[in-house]
C-alpha cells in the first residue's frame, strides 16, 4: 500500500505560513502548526509535549497557540498557553475544533488547518490585540515530526 511521506506540498505549506502571518496581523498571539503522521497516544498529551519542545510557552504574554495534527491517525489538538487560558472561556476552542474536524473528515486537511488559523487570529485579538511593537516570537514555518 502506498503512503504519502508528507501531507502537504511545498506550495501548500507556504499557504499555511501565509495564513499564520495574516492571522498574526490582528493579534499579539503567536500561532504554531506542527504536523506529524502518527500519534501513539491521545492527541492532547502529545500536543502538550510538542508545545513545550517547540517553546510555544516562551512567548512574552504567554499567548502562544499550537495547532497539532497527526494526519495518518486522524488526530489533532489545539493548545493555548496559560495567558490565553486565564482569560478565555472554557469552550473557547470548540468551534475551531469542530470546523477542523468537519474538513478533516472529508480529507480536506489544508482547508481545515487554514480555517483554524484564520479563526484563531480574530479570536485571540479579542484578548490580545496586535500592538505596533509586537515581535514575531515564534517561527511561522510549520514544524514536522
Amino acid at each position: 500500500m502506498f503512503f504519502k511521506k508528507q501531507l502537504f506540498t511545498a506550495e501548500q505549506k507556504q499557504l499555511i505560513v501565509a495564513s499564520i502571518q495574516e492571522a498574526e496581523k490582528v493579534t499579539s498571539g503567536e500561532i504554531k502548526v506542527h504536523i506529524e503522521p502518527k500519534c501513539a497516544k491521545e492527541p492532547m498529551p502529545r500536543a502538550l509535549e510538542v508545545f513545550h519542545q517547540l517553546g510555544v510557552h516562551k512567548t512574552k504574554h504567554k499567548n502562544g497557540v499550537l495547532i497539532y495534527i497527526a494526519w495518518r491517525d486522524k488526530k489533532f489538538a489545539i493548545v493555548g498557553d496559560s495567558g490565553i487560558n486565564a482569560v478565555v472561556p472554557v469552550n473557547f476552542w470548540d468551534s475551531t475544533k469542530e470546523a477542523m474536524k468537519s474538513h478533516f473528515s472529508k480529507g480536506e486537511f489544508l482547508e481545515g488547518i487554514r480555517l483554524a488559523i484564520k479563526e484563531t487570529g480574530p479570536h485571540l485579538a479579542q484578548y490580545f490585540p496586535h500592538n505596533d511593537d509586537d515581535k514575531n516570537e515564534l517561527s511561522d514555518e510549520i514544524s514536522e515530526g
